[in-house]
């Protein structure tokens, strides 16, 4: 017990200090390549699920979309691009892991620095562009998942016209549905130039429905979401409303990073030259948590809804959920909060949820 508050304590008041005084990407790639070695051994699994992994905690389970998840906090894309670490991230006690966003052949991404730290506000700003390794060695990673709840988010490689952008995306679902659990469509990051172009209507309508007609022809068909933007006005969320029941997906990942840049407490000038990218974090939470209750009042009961954007704790999951949605992702949370993030979230909701101080009734079992 002793080592576990211990290990609680060390990364924010030690590690991430340290930590933070470094380039973000290159940390990335240092803690990556970390996870992956301890994350491939059973004995590192071991260690990992013994310091850090929540207990199975009744009541928070939950069977969506032909999918069991223990609890409802999940890793969001971008944090594993390639299945590299998504074994380590499972004995840390996420229920699941979102990989990619993946595209048919590798490609760098856009030049660095691209990743940067607002450390004054709880959040990112990544220009990343789909940097990846490609479908092909993401494939030989997940060959031995296991039993383990593995999205695979999607999208297409720069060079790839939006005329011609349906068919990097039924690549990429031909290549991973032996291998994961569901699909997220992603047509809303800010950063490959005109991707969002694909989230108007008429494109996403052909789109999704071609990819669900490919979808329908598996003997098992995987369920699909489209992760969108926290930009639309309602106008636009009306259009995505209409697109997701048209094509009957199994649901909407939102939100995405913004391209806004309000109420930060950075000083401004350090945003100016910082420039282009998408804005995750504290200052996303609230905008996502609005987009989340529009859908599901919109959208009805049925559609899962996977709420993202601004989680740090247990009252933040606890908010998304009651908005409306039936599971979250973290990312940037997790990079502020460390190993440990988890297992307290699930502590504190679990706390929360017994002294009568939050309620939740949208969850569907």
């Amino acid at each position: 017990m002793e080592l576990y508050f211990r290990s609680m304590a060390l990364y924010p008041r030690l590690i991430a200090p340290i930590l933070f005084r470094q380039d973000p990407e290159d940390v990335h790639h240092w803690v990556s390549a970390w996870m992956h070695t301890v994350g491939e051994t059973a004995l590192g699994r071991t260690t990992l699920k013994t310091l850090f992994a929540p207990p199975k905690v009744k009541g928070l389970d939950q069977q969506l979309m032909g999918i069991h998840f223990a609890h409802p906090i999940g890793m969001a894309a971008g944090f594993d691009k390639d299945a590299q670490v998504y074994k380590a991230l499972d004995a840390l006690g996420f229920s699941f892991v979102e990989i990619g966003t993946l595209t048919p052949k590798p490609q760098e991404g856009n030049p660095q620095p691209r990743l940067f730290r607002l450390k004054e506000d709880g959040a990112l700003i990544n220009r990343m562009g789909f940097n990846n390794q490609g479908l092909d060695r993401a494939v030989e990673r997940l060959r031995s998942k296991g039993q383990r709840v593995i999205g695979g988010n999607i999208g297409k490689n720069k060079i790839t016209p939006n005329e011609e952008a349906v068919q990097d995306y039924l690549l990429g679902f031909h290549a991973l549905k032996q291998y994961v659990d569901y699909f997220t469509v992603n047509v809303s990051s800010p950063n490959t130039p005109g991707l969002r172009a694909l989230q108007d209507k008429a494109p996403l309508l052909q789109l999704l429905s071609t990819l669900q007609e490919a979808n329908q022809k598996e003997k098992k068909s995987l369920p699909i979401l489209l992760k969108i933007a926290p930009d639309m006005e309602e106008g636009q969320l009306n259009d995505i409303v209409e697109v997701v029941q048209k094509t009957a997906l199994a649901g909407v990942v939102a939100t995405n990073t913004t391209i806004a840049r309000d109420g930060l407490h950075t000083q401004a000038d350090h945003i100016a030259a910082i420039g282009a990218g998408g804005l995750s974090g504290k200052p996303v939470k609230n905008r996502s948590t609005q987009v989340v209750k529009y859908l599901r009042e919109a959208l009805g009961p049925e559609p899962v809804i996977i709420g993202v954007g601004g989680i740090f704790n247990g009252r933040d999951v606890i908010e998304k959920l009651v908005a409306g949605a039936n599971l979250v992702q973290v990312y940037t949370g997790f990079i502020y909060e460390g190993p440990a993030m988890v297992k307290r979230c699930l502590e504190e909701m679990t706390h929360g949820l017994q002294s009568g101080h939050w309620a939740f009734t949208n969850r569907r079992v």
